[in-house]
């Protein structure tokens, strides 16, 4: 019997490539009844792309991606305050990519449906609910169609929920598991075409009171972009997060109408973007656990965090990983899910804390940020000799 993992986003389908790799069936079903290059930018940090080199999309990643080589802080007139080299400028056997979240998941799809098989991945087709106690060896799945409305069984190997933040299979299996946690902070994402700046690699950090602007470039001539402005104080969500709803300009260009870098045209660089994208900066508490028996988690349904530290898609990356090497033997499905889960559920919290502490920190002098950076690098296991000493995580 397959694996099956629900989510075809990264993390899902870059489970069901490394299952694939480590000689272990997988199949997967997404929602959505059409997978299409949505989102903006995101960043994959050295720890995942060596996963996706050693899966065999080295070039194809390339490709699409800008290997960032600084991030820049500075305040509102362009001055800088700190340069932090990243990637391989950093020693890193691995780069660091800026990629198009849609392009990258694209990528991962058409490898997937190469790989695997055309029907590999099953869309219009959500989990809504499972139950792993009739048989000793393997889970039942109730599957909705949702160009029908029928529901199905379907019977698996292993459930992997990899269904994103508001996942049906982690509600299932901790159906008090606690609200979404807002930071206060409302984001605004975009992506403009615009011309490159400083090394035409550099990632830039600019805070100005409740203000802050996150820049770089991510191929295509595109130059990703993030504004974060605080609204209120941290509390429980209240209303749904949706991660493609669309902003209006009217809403965040005051914030920056008067921000001049000099080198980067931030007023230009809102204005340009042709669509917007506007959502709360949320995580929640980590789990004590985060599967049963034959089911689990892997992503943000196991462990949504700030994007604060550019590890969330990175943090699912590894996740599919580990999935893998510990399901590759034959038998003992469940003692390889607790495997799974002993390795990175606390790695994974971890993440999620040093997330929250660098959003609060507020580090301003040069001294403070390169405390900062290099004590999130310490915390979530991103420290350069451990990484580039560590054995892979390869199967075979």
């Amino acid at each position: 019997m397959t694996v099956l993992i629900a989510g075809a986003g990264i993390g899902g389908l870059t489970a069901a490539l490394s299952l694939h790799a480590a000689g272990v069936e997988a199949a997967v079903v997404e929602s959505a009844r059409e997978i299409r290059p949505l989102g903006v930018g995101i960043n994959l940090l050295p720890h995942a792309v060596r996963e996706l080199i050693e899966l065999g999309l080295g070039d194809e990643l390339a490709a699409i991606g800008v290997a960032t080589a600084e991030n820049v802080y500075c305040d509102r007139s362009g001055r800088r305050i700190f340069t932090e080299p990243r990637g391989v400028a950093q020693g890193y056997r691995w780069p660091q990519y800026s990629v198009h979240r849609g392009e990258l998941q694209r990528l991962l799809l058409a490898a997937v449906r190469e790989r695997l098989g055309a029907d590999a991945v099953r869309t219009g087709a959500r989990v809504v609910g499972f139950d792993g106690s009739g048989a000793r060896d393997r889970v039942r799945v109730r599957v909705l169609d949702r160009a029908t409305g029928a529901v199905e069984d379907t019977y698996a190997r292993a459930l992997i929920g990899a269904d994103g933040l508001h996942s049906a299979v982690r509600a299932a299996l901790h159906p008090r598991g606690g609200p979404l946690l807002w930071s206060g902070i409302r984001m605004w994402r975009g992506a403009t075409r615009a011309e490159p700046f400083l090394t035409g690699r550099s990632m830039v950090i600019v805070r100005d009171g409740d203000a802050e602007l996150v820049a770089y470039p991510i191929g295509g001539g595109r130059i990703n972009w993030v504004c974060q402005v605080r609204m209120s104080e941290p509390g429980p969500l209240t209303g749904e997060a949706a991660w493609n709803r669309a902003g209006r300009l009217a809403d965040v260009l005051p914030y920056f109408a008067d921000w001049r870098l000099g080198w980067l045209d931030v007023p230009g660089l809102l204005t340009g973007s042709g669509e917007i994208l506007e959502y709360p900066m949320v995580d929640r508490e980590p789990l004590p656990r985060w599967g049963s028996g034959r089911v689990t988690l892997l992503g943000d349904a196991a462990h949504p965090m700030y994007p604060v530290g550019a590890n969330g898609a990175s943090q699912a990356v590894v996740d599919a990983r580990v999935l893998a090497r510990e399901l590759a033997p034959a038998e003992g499905v469940p003692a390889a899910l607790a495997r799974y889960e002993t390795e990175r559920r606390e790695a994974t919290a971890a993440v999620v804390r040093a997330n929250r502490a660098m959003h609060r920190a507020g580090a301003r002098t040069p001294e403070e940020l390169a405390r900062l950076t290099d004590t999130y690098r310490d915390t979530t296991g991103g420290d350069v000799r451990t990484l580039n000493a560590r054995a892979s995580l390869s199967c075979r």
